[in-house]
């Protein structure tokens, strides 16, 4: 089964539009060049951007599976690839020795006993959007294992033989850019920079996310959350964080965000103690200044 085709890149954006998804132009192009040309698609920015989302997105709209694969420090190859389920080996070997026979090794490494973790499941399953996520937490070797297989879109079991794609699935890699990821994985993928949004763009996502929330209080959510992203802050508020805040404010009843209720919000939208303790020391009239 194939993946649903777009005649062009604003065929692409309207359809992620649909899924209240806000591309802007160049990821809406970039998404439309990966599928179309069958090339990963690496996004790189901050936290809370919108580069999971867009993956999650991207599945509903090409009517796909989203297989997640989330990267961590110590990821190996059997966690993200496959594994053998021993336990029932074992208990399939007892089984055959309590009628008095003894189980083959073809039997106890049939692929019935087969674990597929996320690549050897997007390998499998069409149509499929794998989502590599967080890339820059796993290690080197981890990330050169990756590249062979996005590179072959196989694997080889040694007790099965070669699993091949028929349709090699959509990868998305996310990178919140902690570490520098090689190069040689990048020149494998096209790359887009996923920035923070304009402030129109964050009004039209809040007001998308959250249609309760009326336009004055989104736009003053935007504006202060746009000043935080200049303050230096050890995490700058993604997306994610300023739909928390004005979700939090709307239910708190607030029509304007003065100093006072930002100052008793400000959790929602700052993860650090420091980040909320250097804003208040700045001044939060400061911080609502459109």
């Amino acid at each position: 089964m194939t993946m649903l085709e777009f005649d062009d890149p604003k065929a692409l954006a309207k359809a992620l539009d649909q899924t209240d998804y806000i591309a802007d132009e160049g990821l809406a192009t970039a998404a439309y060049l990966a599928l179309r040309m069958g090339r990963p698609l690496f996004l790189e920015g901050d936290a809370g951007v919108g580069k999971t989302a867009l993956a999650l997105a991207l599945a509903q709209v090409l009517q796909a599976e989203l297989i997640r694969l989330q990267c961590y420090e110590g990821i190996d190859a059997s966690q993200a690839l496959y594994d053998w389920d021993f336990a029932r080996q074992m208990l399939h070997l007892r089984a055959a020795e309590s009628t008095g026979r003894t189980a083959d090794e073809a039997e106890l490494y049939d692929r019935r006993f087969l674990i597929a973790r996320p690549l050897l499941r997007a390998l499998e399953v069409s149509p499929a959007v794998l989502l590599v996520d967080e890339l820059d937490r796993a290690d080197d070797e981890f990330e050169a294992f990756l590249l062979e297989i996005l590179a072959e879109s196989s694997v080889t079991i040694p007790e099965l033989g070669t699993i091949k794609a028929e349709t090699p699935p959509l990868v998305v890699i996310t990178s919140n850019r902690t570490r520098e990821v090689h190069d040689a994985l990048k020149r494998r993928c096209l790359y887009h920079w996923v920035a923070h949004p304009s402030f129109d763009r964050e009004v039209e996502i809040i007001r998308r996310r959250l249609p309760e929330v009326s336009e004055s209080l989104s736009r003053q959510v935007a504006s202060a959350v746009a000043n935080l992203r200049k303050a230096d802050l050890l995490k700058p508020p993604g997306v994610a964080e300023a739909i928390d805040w004005a979700e939090a404010l709307h239910l708190l009843g607030t029509r304007e965000l003065t100093p006072e209720v930002a100052s008793r919000t400000l959790g929602a939208v700052l993860k650090y103690r420091e980040d909320a303790e250097r804003i208040i020391q700045r001044g939060l009239d400061e911080l609502l200044t459109a």
